[in-house]
């Protein structure tokens, strides 16, 4: 029967191999030699601790985390869980990356599910330390082991997990999305705004419309309830003890109203839509607002006067686009979303844009090469723009286009309907 090596028979088979005493290992190494007799030779043992492990590697010229996989038997020593090894030891593989370790310790560890608070102690410790990615192995251990279905902790690692997740693939976030959408309402305020705020962004990236529309009303709402809860309380208490979002309040009641008005425009009700803009036109009277509220109301107002302009041309005002391009040149982070606006209105109304397109093509192109969430805008600019020039006739054109976001689509995995055979047909002609 082959007998499998702990730990210290491979320590000893090294120290044999190069000759060392305990007296010359431990010069080497910088651990008392006592310590280290006593870590071999005791019966039983005495614990090594990970600190110990890694100068004994150093010493023997190995690459840190040699041995860490032998190295969970120490963590669980006479087949018991010691959390003061263990947490040391954990933080150790997330530094090194030893995913496969973590694994280990936390099936080890959920053997016994008291462990369970603790692991998510550690998994908030983490995040707070700005380790998100990080974090997520250890919430999803939370996820899979708390028994308690209305658990804080167990909603807050659903909360954790899903907002560690990136825009790149929207099917995994929309997995994420509707495994999570159960717990939001068991989340502190605190978290339940930025979570809302989330879900609305995801749909509003898949064009679930509806979605949005109901997510939009939902932060508006909630948030509109803590504003008015601190209003009546402000007498009561300091206002460092009211609500501390990832953002401030007023945020998440503009962008409720934001989004359901966005949502109603991309279901073709204008009048509806206009009616909702006008709710995060002006927050001026909101209360209690600092540097950061009042950058927020600034920024509310712009996308207001922008989505004004889109409003208007989505019902064919074309006379109003010399105004909206002046805007636009003032506030040149809007021109990308503002000229797929004009693209789609010119699509709609047959308008001839052609001199805009040449004069901002090259700043779009930019945006191909740019983070997730331009790409996107880049996608949706060429969709619009492929559309534009099979209604001029510009067949090449129009391919080319085609073929550019169709790549993008397949690259990223995002969604869009692909302009139909019945359409190409029916603009075929050329000029």
């Amino acid at each position: 029967m082959e007998h499998t090596p702990t730990i210290r028979s491979k320590i000893e088979t090294e120290l044999k191999q190069r000759g060392h005493t305990f007296s010359s290992f431990s010069k080497v190494s910088g651990i008392n030699r006592g310590i280290f007799s006593t870590m071999l030779n005791s019966d039983p043992p005495k614990p090594i601790s990970v600190r110990q492990m890694d100068l004994i590697t150093k010493a023997l010229g190995y690459p840190e985390g040699w041995l860490y996989e032998l190295y969970i038997d120490e963590c669980f020593y006479e087949g018991k869980g010691h959390w003061k090894r263990i947490k040391p030891f954990l933080l150790r593989c997330v530094e090194l990356g030893r995913e496969d370790c973590i694994q280990k310790v936390l099936s080890r560890l959920t053997e016994d599910l008291s462990y369970v608070p603790t692991i998510f102690e550690l998994a908030e410790e983490l995040h707070e330390a700005g380790k998100k990615k990080e974090s997520t192995p250890f919430y999803e251990c939370v996820i899979e082991n708390e028994k308690y279905y209305h658990s804080e902790r167990l909603a807050i690692s659903q909360y954790k997990r899903f907002k560690a997740c990136t825009m790149p693939d929207l099917e995994k976030s929309l997995e994420l999305v509707l495994e999570f959408i159960l717990y939001r309402n068991l989340l502190p305020e605190r978290y339940q705004l930025e979570a809302i705020h989330k879900i609305t962004n995801i749909y509003f990236y898949l064009h679930k419309w509806d979605e949005v529309e109901k997510y939009g009303h939902e932060l508006k709402n909630l948030a509109y309830v803590i504003y008015m809860n601190q209003q009546i309380t402000k007498e009561k208490r300091r206002a460092s003890t009211w609500l501390r979002a990832e953002r401030h309040l007023v945020f998440y009641y503009g962008y409720g109203f934001l989004s359901v008005s966005t949502a109603l425009q991309k279901k073709g009700l204008i009048k509806e839509a206009r009616a909702e803009l006008e709710g995060y036109a002006d927050l001026s009277w909101f209360k209690g607002l600092d540097s950061e509220g009042e950058a927020d109301v600034e920024q509310f107002r712009v996308w207001a006067e922008a989505n004004s302009y889109t409003l208007d041309l989505l019902l064919g005002k074309r006379d109003i686009l010399p105004a909206y391009i002046t805007f636009l040149e003032n506030h040149p982070e809007e021109i990308s979303s503002g000229l797929i606006t004009i693209l789609e209105a010119a699509n709609m109304y047959n308008f001839d844009i052609d001199s805009i397109i040449d004069k901002y093509s090259e700043r779009i192109k930019k945006l191909q090469e740019s983070e997730d969430v331009k790409q996107m805008t880049y996608y949706c600019y060429m969709y619009q723009l492929a559309i534009y020039h099979y209604r001029r006739g510009r067949i090449l054109k129009g391919q080319k286009d085609t073929l550019n976001y169709l790549s993008l689509s397949k690259q990223r995995n995002w969604f869009k309907p692909p302009i139909s055979i019945e359409f190409l047909q029916d603009h075929m002609q050329l000029d």
